[in-house]
């Protein structure tokens, strides 16, 4: 069982700059961006498992990641993939192919709300 996550460097520097201009930790942030995934998947269609182990980015804890919500994610994601995850498959894999994929909804959002409460505001809606 896999209990870490290796973001790309692409991730990582959104993640970085994110967390400079509005003090939400990655974490959280990645949360939000997975869920942005999670959401878009109806317009978007489905992700594919992420299987590049990326060495530039950053090395997160799955706890740390998901924290209380693992079970939540697990099911979410689960449901949008239309079929039965094992736990090697969801993390990191699933997980982080919607991090990947939510990572640049977040970036756009941000830069569209030009503040930090009015990006608040929209991950809201």
């Amino acid at each position: 069982m896999n209990f870490t996550l290796r973001t790309s460097k692409y991730a990582k520097d959104n993640l970085t700059q994110l967390h400079a201009s509005t003090g939400i930790t990655p974490n959280i942030l990645i949360r939000y961006a997975v869920s942005l995934s999670l959401r878009n998947s109806i317009l978007d269609g489905t992700v594919e498992p992420v299987t590049k182990d990326f060495t530039d980015g950053l090395v997160l804890n799955r706890n740390t990641v998901t924290g209380e919500y693992d079970y939540v994610f697990k099911a979410l994601i689960t449901q949008v993939a239309g079929k039965e995850l094992s736990d090697e498959e969801y993390f990191p894999g699933y997980f982080n192919a919607h991090l990947e994929r939510g990572i640049r909804s977040l970036a756009s959002e941000y830069k569209s709300a030009g503040n930090f409460e009015r990006f608040v505001r929209a991950l809201l809606l």
